[in-house]
């Protein structure tokens, strides 16, 4: 693997050391960070979406309700 250095200030770096364990590389600590990040962001994603689903359920009919009305002949 291809590695490459990247700057940042020593505080952003202390910072970043307190986020992994002992003998975890800079590589692994961001790497899980941002699969968290990843996760976090999925999850707030699913959440609004689920949320404005409930919101508007009235706007539509079940599939039990939907299979009635089909079969009442009209």
């Amino acid at each position: 693997m291809k590695t490459t250095t990247l700057s940042v200030d020593e505080e952003t770096r202390e910072r970043l050391k307190k986020f992994g364990t002992k003998g975890e590389d800079y590589d692994k600590i961001l790497n899980r960070m941002m699969d968290i990040l990843g996760e976090m962001n999925l999850n707030n994603y699913i959440e609004a979406k689920y949320k404005k689903l409930m919101e508007d359920k009235h706007k539509f009919i079940s599939l039990e309700e939907y299979e009635k009305k089909d079969s009442i002949p009209g």
